[in-house]
């Protein structure tokens, strides 16, 4: 290879509890990749619906996993994290860059590491890269949920936690904070880019996200917690907050009682909405 990317290697962290089926679907899509420049992260809360057997039969697939009770989703990746920084028990290349792909979320198609190797390699001093994501609607139809701009981090995640990269060097002191049980995600973005790292915009979409996950059964819970980030990380005051949670507020309102509309906004392929 003659590109750079043989010096870009993709930590691939995938967080899983009493979901097997998810976990083989996230693995189905990894397998899948044209190439195949990734180590897997396979944290596991302990699960009693096989996962963990399955691990003990398979884990030769995983760079490092472990399975083990642990005190929740952001706690796992932290965890991850650590695992990684520590290097990988195989004593092969380190990876340079890191994604969170959940069990059940996979990838857009098979070529996206093929398209996403050289982009990172050609630009070794950003420290977040960010891309769409497909989402499953109703009826298992697939639509592309085009990411906003990261200048437009205050308004909440301007893409799915799933589409993002992160440079492994930028994240060095920044773990999910566990106090926010929904939002974590959030804050942990926030203080990536607050660090002062270049963050790109990628052309193409990463991961199709599997519906059904805890901030869409809870939503009024993860706007708090959004609104407390903003306050501790950006210093926005209550009336700036305020504001977003009401337009946050509209867009799940019109999503859930008119989902062609927010649909043709939203799911266009021209950013015209801030809705999130």
């Amino acid at each position: 290879m003659t590109d750079g990317t043989e010096r870009v290697r993709l930590a691939v962290v995938t967080v899983v509890r009493d979901d097997r089926a998810g976990l083989l679907a996230t693995r189905a899509s990894l397998r899948a990749q044209t190439v195949a420049a990734y180590d897997w992260f396979v944290a596991d809360g302990g699960s009693v619906d096989g996962t963990a057997r399955w691990l003990t039969r398979h884990g030769k697939e995983a760079a490092w996993w472990r399975s083990s009770p642990d005190r929740g989703l952001y706690d796992a990746m932290n965890i991850a994290l650590d695992a990684i920084a520590a290097g990988a028990p195989s004593g092969g290349p380190s990876p340079s860059h890191v994604l969170f792909l959940n069990a059940g979320d996979r990838l857009a198609d098979e070529r996206v590491l093929e398209r996403l190797l050289p982009i990172l390699a050609e630009r070794p001093d950003t420290g977040l890269f960010y891309g769409d994501a497909l989402e499953e609607l109703t009826g298992g139809r697939l639509a592309v949920k085009r990411a906003r701009s990261h200048r437009r981090a205050l308004l909440g995640m301007f893409t799915h936690h799933q589409a993002m990269v992160y440079r492994l060097a930028s994240l060095s002191g920044i773990r999910f904070d566990l106090r926010h049980g929904l939002a974590a995600d959030y804050a942990f973005t926030l203080a990536v880019l607050g660090h002062g790292v270049p963050a790109h915009r990628l052309p193409l979409s990463v991961c199709i996200f599997a519906p059904g996950g805890r901030s869409q059964q809870d939503p009024a819970r993860g706007r708090r917690e959004q609104a407390i980030i903003r306050r501790e990380l950006l210093g926005l005051g209550w009336m700036s907050n305020a504001t977003i949670w009401a337009l946050q507020w509209l867009a799940l309102t019109l999503r859930q009682t008119i989902p062609w509309l927010y649909a043709k906004y939203r799911f266009s392929p021209n950013e015209r909405s801030f809705l999130s």
